[in-house]
């Protein structure tokens, strides 16, 4: 996206709102990641050294968002990982909804290096909103912090 703004927080009195933006549903869902990570650290900070691979399938697209963000978040859980780049291989409709490969990349937690802002205990469902329009996607969602 360049210089373009890929996420903006909005307000809502105690979790995170986010607004995640990509020319297309792809690089909508790789910004949705990048600011869930944002959320709990800095990831300007986060070297994307090390790779990694999602996969992750459901019914409609709602569902393939959430469950994209839950498993980078589980993910990041268990392996005591943060990661700060994400790259989208394929977003396919199929027989029984869609499917979402993804790379990631990023490095082990080091709370000398990470700051550590606020941890996110879950994605959620409420509110959650996706807005195609022709030059830009414009994903909404709630992440319990």
């Amino acid at each position: 996206m360049g210089r373009k703004k890929r996420f903006e927080f909005l307000e809502h009195t105690a979790d995170a709102y986010v607004a995640a933006y990509g020319k297309d549903l792809a690089e909508a869902f790789e910004s949705a990641a990048v600011a869930m990570f944002d959320v709990m650290t800095n990831v300007a900070k986060v070297n994307p050294a090390v790779e990694d691979r999602v996969e992750v399938a459901a019914e409609d697209e709602y569902a393939l968002l959430y469950s994209w963000l839950e498993a980078l978040l589980v993910k990041s859980e268990v392996n005591r990982m943060l990661f700060s780049k994400f790259k989208i291989l394929g977003l396919d409709k199929t027989s029984e909804g869609f499917r979402l490969q993804a790379r990631i990349w990023g490095e082990k937690f080091d709370p000398s290096k990470h700051l550590q802002k606020v941890g996110v205990k879950a994605v959620t469902y409420h509110r959650m909103e996706i807005v195609k329009d022709p030059d830009r996607v414009t994903l909404k969602f709630i992440l319990d912090i």
